[in-house]
């Protein structure tokens, strides 16, 4: 089995952290957002993962440290790590052709920019399986129609009358991946755009009029990490599941003198706090520094400097410092704000 994860994206909406940082490896409940995805996965497969593929985009922003964290997630599940690179912004279909050695045999391709909790069994009968949630508003997402035989019969985009409730969320299993490879090919052969680019629906659309068997593989949480707000609420979301799993989440590094701190949190090695008060629902990255300030449902990266602060729905890149007395803010990496 292999994994293929696109996330070549640049990550606009989450500015300024993605300015120096790419999104999938900014990180949720003290882990970068692609290694949560892909053990997550793992999980949920429940068997030996051979390859995992990444697509990044230009090296001059997915650089070597990129490629290193990935190739030890890589061999931290025992699989073996596959950098390949989409230089050009030319859709999901492009994204995944870009990875062209790598699709053949049974894959799971999954986009970098979700968290999930799921627990069931794959259908490795059906020819692919397209995850979903149940979703409130399907006016709002691609959701999945579905036949008598419960086998996905359309993809509808943004449908403006009732379809299904079941959301699309960007995780596909195929059986054997090399079919839509096939069908991609002949998308980017035949210059089919969608919105001006290369879709991977139209890779599976084409594989339905072929006769492929589509199920659905439903997940119980789906956790967006697109900009600040949901980002925040994805961490505080994350924490609640890590500590129901009584999941180790505050190291014994770290330094602390008159601090309180509320779980469920996540605070890294070499922690200074100091009469403050942390959490809950606060991720503290390795490093930081905490004095005179109360900080709840908030991330802060690493090596960062809070002082004299109330921070509430707050996101704090590294290296940044930020002293004073605002609340709902968002600082990128190396960012100063003082009184």
């Amino acid at each position: 089995m292999k994994i293929i994860v696109p996330m070549a994206g640049r990550g606009s909406r989450l500015r300024p952290h993605t300015l120096t940082v790419p999104k999938p490896l900014i990180p949720v409940a003290g882990k970068p957002i692609v290694h949560r995805l892909v053990a997550d996965i793992v999980n949920v497969l429940d068997e030996k993962i051979e390859e995992i593929a990444f697509i990044l985009g230009d090296p001059a922003f997915f650089g070597d440290d990129v490629v290193d964290s990935l190739e030890q997630l890589a061999v931290s599940l025992g699989a073996t790590a596959r950098i390949y690179r989409q230089l050009d912004p030319k859709g999901t279909g492009h994204a995944i052709m870009c990875a062209e050695p790598s699709l053949s045999g049974p894959a799971v391709i999954a986009y970098a920019d979700t968290l999930i909790k799921a627990n069931f069994n794959l259908d490795k009968e059906a020819d692919s399986v397209i995850w979903t949630k149940k979703v409130e508003n399907p006016e709002a997402y691609g959701v999945v129609n579905l036949n008598e035989r419960d086998e996905i019969t359309e993809l509808v985009e943004k449908p403006t009358q009732f379809v299904s409730d079941q959301a699309v969320i960007g995780i596909y299993y195929f059986k054997e991946v090399g079919d839509l490879k096939k069908e991609l090919q002949h998308v980017l052969d035949n210059n089919i755009l969608n919105g001006g680019e290369y879709q991977i629906n139209d890779g599976i659309k084409r594989m339905m009029a072929a006769g492929k068997v589509f199920k659905t593989g439903t997940v119980d949480e789906w956790m967006d990490c697109g900009n600040k707000e949901v980002t925040v609420e994805t961490n505080r979301r994350m924490l609640g599941f890590l500590a129901e799993r009584c999941e180790a989440l505050i190291s014994r590094k770290i330094t602390s003198k008159d601090a309180t701190i509320l779980e469920p949190c996540f605070i890294g090695d070499g922690v200074t706090l100091k009469n403050c008060t942390v959490g809950p629902f606060a991720s503290i990255g390795e490093g930081t520094i905490i004095e005179d300030s109360n900080v709840k449902n908030s991330i802060i990266q690493t090596y960062a400097v809070i002082k004299n602060a109330t921070l509430d729905n707050a996101m704090i890149g590294n290296h940044a410092t930020f002293d004073g007395k605002f609340t709902n803010v968002s600082i990128g990496d190396y960012s100063e704000l003082k009184q």
